[in-house]
């Protein structure tokens, strides 16, 4: 018989990894916002090891685990240990991420004989064809096993008719959009004032802002090529750079910066811990990929009350709607224009389309707003695979 002095575990989420990434963010974000409704309502358990994510969730008093998986390669012994994890916790809730993520847990969860496993799909990546084989070999495998899933949830409606198309079980879909703390990101004129000393980027000096990993799917050749044709017809401008792999240090970015001869007007921040802070201080922030799903980069400046730049990918042009602009991906010559009509635009335009923006974060985009519905799911979902007494569940000590 359980003794009711042990911790009762409610969700637990499971993920590819805890480094720094868009699904890492708001699988913190939500295990914080539910930090206390029980004891222990939340844990998290890592595939591979313990990252920065990590860290600051066992800070915050959050339960980490980790499985010790190899990147990118499921294993049987993985499997086995998330198993024999599932079978002591017994949580009420397996919450996977990342599609690496959706299919140990959903096979896991299945022979624990857990009451629900939810997926949450992040991504919206058309070509599948950019994935390393591996990957493109689980996507399709989750696909296969989603009727086995009790619910899904793509973060965006693009990412949802993506997966449906690619054969995910459709009727156990909902949307629900990636929500952001609207207390943290926000409108700073201190940050405003305070990042550009620190950069010795005057005030009158108009900031334009990237922020996101290096990778291919960001595209930052289309950015900083898009940045030349603004440099050559304006003067009094500057480029924010922020993310993994954004410094000197990267040869392939550093020969662009000197190819383009935009040493001078791009500063690389590398990965921030201060993001909210940075974005505050731009004046324009620009999105430059050519895949996304919903990407976080877009709700965060329109919080802090930025018009935005965004490629025409994911749920982005639905996300600024009538606040920023919209280009097609990979063309430098349409970003550049884009960009250049922000900058045209008098101080108090771009004030204005900031505040529409803002004001449309808070309606569709709140941190309470995303953490509600998945509070409702977690309520409403059946558990359509095993039904079980939670009265007879033995809950294992947390030591």
């Amino acid at each position: 018989m359980a003794s009711s002095a042990l911790l009762q575990v409610r969700v637990a989420h499971l993920i590819t990894s805890l480094n720094i990434g868009g699904a890492e963010q708001q699988m913190k974000q939500l295990v914080l916002a539910n930090k206390g409704d029980r004891p222990e309502p939340h844990l998290v358990i890592s595939m591979t090891d313990n990252g920065p994510i990590g860290e600051e969730l066992r800070r915050a008093g959050v339960r980490v685990l980790t499985l010790g998986i190899p990147r990118g390669q499921p294993t049987l012994s993985g499997l086995f240990r998330l198993w024999r994890l599932l079978r002591q916790l017994r949580p009420e809730v397996l919450h996977c991420w990342l599609y690496h993520g959706c299919l140990l847990g959903v096979v896991a969860g299945r022979m624990a004989r857990t009451p629900q496993v939810v997926w949450s799909l992040q991504s919206a990546n058309k070509d599948l064809a950019s994935y390393r084989f591996q990957t493109r070999l689980v996507v399709r495998l989750c696909a296969f096993l989603s009727c086995f899933v009790d619910a899904i949830v793509p973060n965006s409606e693009v990412g949802r008719a993506l997966h449906e198309r690619w054969g995910y079980s459709g009727s156990r879909m909902r949307v629900i959009p990636n929500g952001i703390d609207l207390n943290v990101f926000k409108p700073d004129p201190t940050a405003y004032v305070e990042v550009r000393e620190e950069l010795g980027i005057r005030n009158d000096t108009t900031l334009l802002g990237l922020f996101a990993r290096y990778h291919p799917m960001k595209d930052h050749a289309t950015f900083l090529r898009a940045a030349q044709i603004i440099v050559s017809r304006t003067a009094n401008v500057q480029f924010l750079l922020a993310g993994e792999g954004i410094t000197a240090n990267n040869a392939e970015l550093s020969g662009m910066l000197e190819e383009y001869r935009l040493q001078r007007v791009v500063h690389l921040l590398g990965a921030r811990a201060d993001i909210p802070r940075l974005t505050a201080a731009l004046d324009v922030a620009c999105l430059s990929s050519w895949s996304e799903s919903a990407p976080f980069v877009v709700c965060e400046a329109m919080a802090c009350g930025l018009p935005c730049v965004v490629t025409n990918v994911g749920d982005a042009p639905r996300m600024v709607g009538d606040t920023g602009i919209v280009v097609p991906v990979r063309d430098s010559d349409a970003l550049a224009e884009a960009l250049n009509r922000m900058l045209v635009m008098s101080t108090v335009q771009r004030a204005a389309l900031g505040q529409r923006a803002r004001k449309f974060a808070l309606e569709h985009y709140s941190l309470e707003r995303t953490v509600s519905a998945y509070q409702a799911l977690y309520a409403r979902t059946p558990g359509i695979w095993t039904v079980r007494d939670q009265k007879s569940v033995t809950h294992a000590p947390t030591s």
